[in-house]
């Protein structure tokens, strides 16, 4: 894992971190007039009969999402994926798509290919590439689709939101046909700080944030931590998938990097933290750990100020891990 370069007279001189607006990704999601949302302060979330998801599917959040896609994509060199697909695939299943960016990209790529993307809240676009189609369905529920179905199934950013992951990484080995490939890009909930008086201070709110989320995870029997441990390269070979690689990256929150590419990652990473800390917070902390409301924007007020701290080189550590499924 590659260390983040640095310059500290740059840090110095940088000032408080902020982000221009119109580097950010949008994206047209559907009118959620038309749908069953629940509202937690003025924010809505997804009420789904089967599973409760933590993460908003309003506009912000979305919006949030779609940076995220921007910078992971430049993390992986410009590719929407990494496992070494040798033959373009015919077939690719987005599980957990959220706003559908992944898949349509994907659907852009390979336009000879279909490309279907699954969800519980329906907030993906409506204008899409002809080859890309999206699906209504709990990932944590048995599959619809038949066995072998698949050349390609990815998954991204499903922590906090899988009671079992060895149950799901089962359902992409059988629904992946022999051959073909699974890739799941995990993030992680501790931010991290290699100057002294953050790395070493039990109570910073880099510390304090990542014990309440776990916990609150851990309520809910949804581990927020899969991309830890290297428990999803455990799990995926327990599935019976081989040739497994597991990658970690170390992201920072903010431009306080000296390589240009990682300034521009962690440019895009801050906007997504910055759209996104509210939207984590508020039912995790609120519905889950029994918080006062003004209780959860003083902690996000924190940890917003934190993130923003070039001084203190704020990063995080994402996992991606990649596997086949044996030829017959």
């Amino acid at each position: 894992m590659a260390e983040i370069p640095f310059d500290e007279e740059e840090i110095e001189d940088s000032g408080v971190d902020d982000y221009d607006d119109d580097t950010a990704s949008s994206t047209a999601s559907l009118s959620e007039s038309i749908f069953d949302y629940r509202q937690i302060h003025g924010r809505t979330f997804q009420n789904s009969k089967t599973t409760e998801y933590w993460g908003p599917n309003d506009e912000r959040q979305n919006n949030g999402l779609d940076i995220s896609h921007h910078f992971v994509t430049m993390l992986l060199g410009d590719q929407l994926f990494e496992a070494p697909i040798k033959i373009p695939p015919t077939r690719v299943l987005d599980v957990g798509t959220g706003t559908g960016i992944w898949a349509i990209d994907m659907a852009d790529k390979y336009p000879s290919a279909e490309i279907v993307g699954t969800d519980i809240s329906p907030i993906q676009p409506m204008w899409v590439p002809p080859n890309c189609i999206f699906h209504i369905e709990d990932a944590q529920l048995e599959w619809t689709y038949p066995e072998e179905s698949f050349d390609f199934i990815h998954i991204r950013a499903l922590y906090g939101s899988i009671s079992d992951w060895s149950e799901l990484y089962k359902q992409a080995f059988r629904t992946v046909k022999p051959g073909g490939w699974l890739e799941d890009f995990e993030f992680n909930i501790t931010l991290m700080s290699d100057v002294p008086e953050v790395r070493d201070d039990p109570k910073h709110i880099f510390k304090r944030w990542a014990e309440v989320f776990t916990e609150a995870g851990e309520r809910m029997g949804r581990t927020l931590l899969i991309g830890t441990g290297g428990q999803m390269r455990k799990l995926m070979q327990e599935a019976g998938f081989v040739d497994v690689v597991e990658k970690n990256y170390k992201v920072p929150s903010g431009k306080w990097s000296s390589d240009p590419t990682m300034k521009t990652i962690g440019a895009f990473n801050l906007a997504f933290l910055d759209e996104s800390l509210e939207g984590f917070a508020l039912f995790m902390l609120k519905e889950i750990m029994d918080w006062d409301y003004i209780e959860v924007q003083v902690f996000v007020s924190e940890m917003r100020k934190a993130i923003n701290n070039p001084k203190i080189r704020p990063y995080y550590i994402l996992t991606n891990v990649f596997a086949r499924k044996p030829e017959i």
